[in-house]
């Protein structure tokens, strides 16, 4: 790891910086923060790693429609329209199971939607971040109406080798 250090030119800290123009939060804040926001959100990598090794108590949702499903999925997750989470959730997921959300991508808020709706049935939810998009960047398999097909890793949102890269 290697430390970092810094210069102040300025007497006033912040003047001119497109930065520190914000102070940045108190360090007990932060950390609130960011606890809070991963109770929120789980990343592709991590639901893969959960999916692969088979944890209990977790349900991956794909709220898309069915044309976008055909198109690609999760393998193992649930096709659940975010329309008809309200009427068939109850049905078919059990409520002391932890439901992962997603949708497209990172400019989709469709995942967001699902979670919402889940959370106001009373689910525990955490929503998918980077969507559909990410989980094929990263090179993991999905399933298609021509079966089960993998992509190359994108190294602009994963290690080539394909392995975590530990964050």
């Amino acid at each position: 790891m290697t430390a970092v250090t810094t210069s102040t030119t300025s007497t006033t800290a912040g003047i001119g910086s497109a930065v520190l123009g914000v102070p940045a939060a108190e360090p007990a804040v932060a950390a609130a923060h960011y606890a809070a926001r991963l109770a929120f959100e789980a990343d592709v990598s991590d639901v893969h790693a959960d999916l692969a090794s088979g944890v209990a108590g977790v349900v991956v949702v794909d709220s898309r429609n069915g044309a976008a499903w055909a198109q690609g999925h999760i393998p193992g997750a649930l096709h659940l329209p975010t329309a008809r989470i309200a009427e068939l959730a109850p049905q078919l997921i059990d409520p002391s199971v932890t439901v992962v959300t997603y949708c497209w991508g990172p400019g989709c808020n469709g995942a967001t939607r699902a979670a919402l709706a889940f959370s106001r049935l009373g689910y525990r939810v955490k929503e998918m971040i980077g969507g559909f998009e990410y989980w094929v960047r990263e090179g993991f398999a999905f399933e298609s109406a021509s079966g089960v097909e993998r992509r190359p890793v994108d190294d602009l949102t994963a290690p080539r080798s394909g392995i975590s890269c530990a964050c």
